[in-house]
């Protein structure tokens, strides 16, 4: 029987009628048996300054680590801003990448899983691509296959911001499928070097 698998996710948006805050909500509603989604808020979250971190981690990013660090694996929505991922959420990831007193980086090792959706044509493909990047230097594993990329998001949600597109859905519950396997993997990896 497989363990419980807590994910954290976050969107890379703060608007409220955001299509990635939309994207975590059909999640949760696709996850696999097992597994839970807790979302965090980025908003709370000031702009990254190495004084201010070499003074302490203000209290919105240490509850970011903390929550970061207590996931099982991580669940990112990602819009596409200039080509790029948000400001926002490349913020939160530098906060997250940097190491604490016991040289803990909370990105490290963690399983993901990235997402995206757009009002344009490629559905965050670029975003995704330098999301995948970062992801090289803290070294966190991700999921790679399918890819999650709705393009023409207005087609694909009605009017309450609901996931009404099939397929879309049938690629989403693949993307968190394929997530809590890489979990799986993780944990029996880990528990056969403990014995």
């Amino acid at each position: 029987m497989r363990q419980p698998i807590h994910v954290l996710g976050f969107a890379g948006s703060l608007r409220r009628g955001s299509y990635n805050r939309a994207l975590l909500q059909a999640a949760d509603a696709l996850l696999p048996d097992g597994m839970t989604l807790e979302t965090f808020d980025l908003s709370p979250i000031p702009l990254y300054n190495d004084d201010v971190r070499a003074s302490g981690f203000p209290t919105a990013v240490q509850e970011f680590r903390e929550r970061i660090k207590a996931a099982d694996a991580l669940l990112i929505a990602t819009p596409e801003y200039n080509y790029s991922v948000s400001g926002v959420l490349k913020n939160a990831l530098d906060w997250a990448s940097r190491p604490d007193a016991n040289k803990h980086v909370p990105l490290k090792n963690k399983p993901t899983a990235i997402m995206g959706a757009s009002s344009g044509m490629f559905g965050t493909v670029r975003a995704q691509m330098h999301l995948r990047q970062i992801f090289v230097y803290t070294d966190t594993p991700l999921v790679s296959q399918p890819q999650v990329l709705l393009a023409n998001a207005k087609d694909k949600f009605d009017a309450n911001l609901h996931l009404i597109d099939e397929d879309s859905r049938g690629f989403l519950r693949g993307l968190l499928e394929r997530l809590a396997a890489l979990v799986t993997a993780q944990q029996a990896e880990t528990a056969s070097a403990a014995r």
